[in-house]
């Protein structure tokens, strides 16, 4: 039977304080609504339908690179039913298990999410409601079940008596799953009799129960599942509980962390065993990294494959491979799908983009190599450039094996360095140079002896 997944994401956020949405606002390397829907796809939902509102083409133009991902615009902010039932219309969710999510639950598991829908997947149940037990419940509402284990209702923690706000700590998380076919039916009775005149999802439970249906709950085993974020103090205290879980399931299969409250790694990355992550690393997106490298400190790759045994000591890495026995850095930056082959090295201070580097080539520091194709065990003497960018367009430098860049060479591309060639130090190379060639570009050296002491005498007597 189909999954849909409605995820709320309308909603203005005031207490964040800011110009952009709040479920746009980022969680270790991703915004807020991008872990909603993570976890809907890893749960199984055929269709993830997210209502967006407020910023909504902030959050369309971000949501687009997902693209099983449907956005349905909720054009008046009128309350959690109106954005359902704006969602059930648009699209046409007529049947299947339906479960709402806030688009700022961004610690709730797939596994939650599947048990949340098979609960209203057999027939028995049209609505279950997503609680938790946290260790301090105040503020939340709280669920009270009847004998047989149904819901019998939602006591808001206004209406809490003591003895309720004492023994009542099955917490309501504000989600819902639902019977499709019975949401779609009822939707339209929700009602805006109340002082905020909005329409409010949790009055379908009451309404499900009047038309004899029974309801239940899904409780969540660890309460930092049902938590939400609507400040910038909750989204930092929701961002270390994510650092900490996501650390400690590193640390269990087998990685090495100096300080684990000094390394951040996104849901997506994976890391291999006898890795070591030193302080200051943050691995995001969909970077891969294999066994036994050290990482770190002050290291920052974004969606980065990294194989086996490598250092990577202070650096950038954006959508970059790394081999088997590498060192690079300190201070490096690598990005534009840059590939740096097994046993090279970067060193200080260099700069790639879109460069192949051959096994056992050195880049050692001071360079940018940029629209490259070098070969093996290349020689890249210190401030060396490749000259890849008239203004218009880019062109590209090839290096054969073996070849040795003396220090300072500017390479203007397009051009061809042949293999085992050398160029002197401070040259201009503009032309091909053949295989096993030196190339030497400089202007004569003029020298003017005892020049230097008849500049000094004739400034002393100028002051």
């Amino acid at each position: 039977m189909p999954m849909t997944a409605i995820i709320l994401a309308a909603g203005e956020g005031t207490r964040m304080k800011s110009r952009h949405p709040k479920v746009m606002h980022k969680l270790l390397d991703r915004p807020l609504v991008s872990w909603v829907t993570r976890a809907a796809r890893n749960a199984g939902a055929d269709r993830i339908i997210v209502v967006v509102g407020n910023g909504a083409a902030e959050v369309r133009a971000h949501l687009a690179s997902e693209t099983d991902v449907e956005c349905v615009e909720q054009t008046e902010r009128l309350g959690t039913g109106h954005a359902t039932r704006v969602a059930i219309e648009a699209a046409h969710v007529t049947e299947g298990p339906v479960v709402v999510l806030n688009g700022d639950l961004p610690l709730i598991e797939a596994d939650t999410i599947r048990a949340f829908a098979d609960s209203v997947a057999d027939g028995e149940h049209a609505c279950a409601i997503l609680t938790m037990t946290p260790p301090d419940p105040f503020g939340y509402g709280r669920v009270e079940l009847a004998a047989d284990g149904t819901v019998e209702r939602i006591v808001e923690q206004k209406d809490c008596t003591p003895e309720q706000d004492k023994n009542l700590l099955e917490c309501n998380a504000g989600c819902y799953a639902f019977d499709g076919a019975l949401l779609a039916k009822h939707i339209g009775e929700v009602g805006c009799d109340n002082a905020q005149h909005e329409y409010y999802l949790p009055d379908m439970v009451q309404i499900l129960r009047e038309h004899g249906h029974a309801t239940t709950i899904t409780h969540c085993d660890d309460y930092v599942e049902g938590l939400g974020v609507n400040s910038r103090v909750q989204l930092a205290e929701l961002t270390e509980l994510a650092q900490q879980k996501i650390n400690r399931r590193l640390m269990a299969s087998g990685v090495t962390m100096l300080d684990p409250k000094t390394v951040w790694v996104g849901p997506d990355v994976t890391v291999g065993r006898d890795t070591e992550l030193l302080p200051m690393t943050m691995l995001w997106g969909k970077t891969t990294i294999g066994e036994g490298n050290v990482i770190g400190p002050n290291t920052r790759l974004t969606d980065v494959t990294v194989g086996d045994n490598n250092s990577l000591e202070e650096t950038v890495g954006v959508n970059v491979t790394f081999d088997d026995n590498i060192t690079c850095g300190p201070r490096a930056y690598l990005r534009g799908g840059a590939h740096v082959l097994s046993g090279a090295h970067i060193g200080t201070h260099v700069e790639l983009k879109n460069t192949v580097v051959g096994e056992g080539s050195k880049v050692p520091h001071l360079s940018y190599i940029g629209d490259c194709q070098m070969g093996a065990h290349v020689n890249i003497g210190g401030g060396s450039i490749t000259c890849n960018y008239d203004g218009v367009h880019k062109s590209r430098t090839t290096i054969g094996d073996g070849a040795f860049i003396g220090s300072d060479t500017m390479m203007v591309a397009p051009v061809n360095i042949g293999a085992g060639a050398i160029t002197g130090a401070s040259s201009c190379i503009t032309k091909d140079v053949p295989a096993d060639a030196l190339a030497v570009e400089r202007s004569e050296q003029f020298m003017k002896e005892g020049y230097a002491s008849k500049r000094l005498e004739r400034l002393r007597k100028e002051a």
